[in-house]
């Protein structure tokens, strides 16, 4: 068996970009974005996504705020999101760096609101509801205390409410329309003008 250690990978980067292409294409007018943790699931971020921004991509998704901070030194301009939420003690970190955490818990929304008071300046969240993948995400019962109390959510402007298909490289397991429905759902529990509701499939 040849040593491992003496393979080479090669990472087609224009063939990254005509998948971004594409993938854009099939969702438009909604926008498409990326998640490009664990350093582009290994193909590099630092490479893919300056090609990914070329071609059009505003939106990109890491794990972890040191993902993140690594990432807004290769894309100075770009909204760059942290899936895995608010760590304690991060939030002056994620705002220097115009980090936008993706909260999961009441805990992590009661942590920016906080912080927000606190310094004075308003800085955005996305928020991620948990519809069947069982990983991270607000319950359903958190969903309708924030959409029936509105001082939970007051004090930072709110630009993206998500979740994550468990089974989105199957296309026809009921588990699908099942999380979409129940996205809708509570996504419409919501009065409030302007966040974007995101669908993203599974690629882990």
């Amino acid at each position: 068996m040849p040593d491992a250690q003496t393979a080479i990978l090669t990472i087609d980067l224009a063939a990254i970009a005509a998948n971004y292409r594409h993938l854009a294409e099939q969702v438009a007018p909604a926008a498409c974005g990326a998640a490009v943790k664990a350093d582009a699931y290994g193909l590099g971020a630092a490479m893919v996504a300056p090609v990914l921004q070329r071609e059009g991509c505003r939106h990109f998704f890491v794990a972890t705020v040191d993902e993140g901070l690594a990432l807004r030194q290769v894309l100075p301009h770009a909204l760059i999101y942290i899936l895995n939420g608010l760590p304690p003690g991060s939030a002056a970190t994620l705002a220097s760096a115009e980090l936008i955490p993706v909260l999961c818990t009441l805990e992590q929304i009661e942590d920016w609101r906080k912080f927000c008071a606190t310094s004075g300046a308003q800085r955005p969240v996305a928020l991620q509801i948990d519809t069947g993948i069982s990983r991270l995400g607000l319950a359903q019962a958190d969903v309708v205390r924030l959409a029936t109390d509105s001082r939970l959510l007051r004090g930072f402007p709110l630009v993206h409410v998500m979740s994550h298909l468990a089974c989105g490289d199957e296309p026809a397991s009921p588990m699908n329309d099942r999380q979409l429905m129940l996205f809708r759902t509570l996504t419409e529990h919501f009065p409030w003008q302007g966040p974007r509701p995101s669908f993203g499939i599974s690629a882990s």
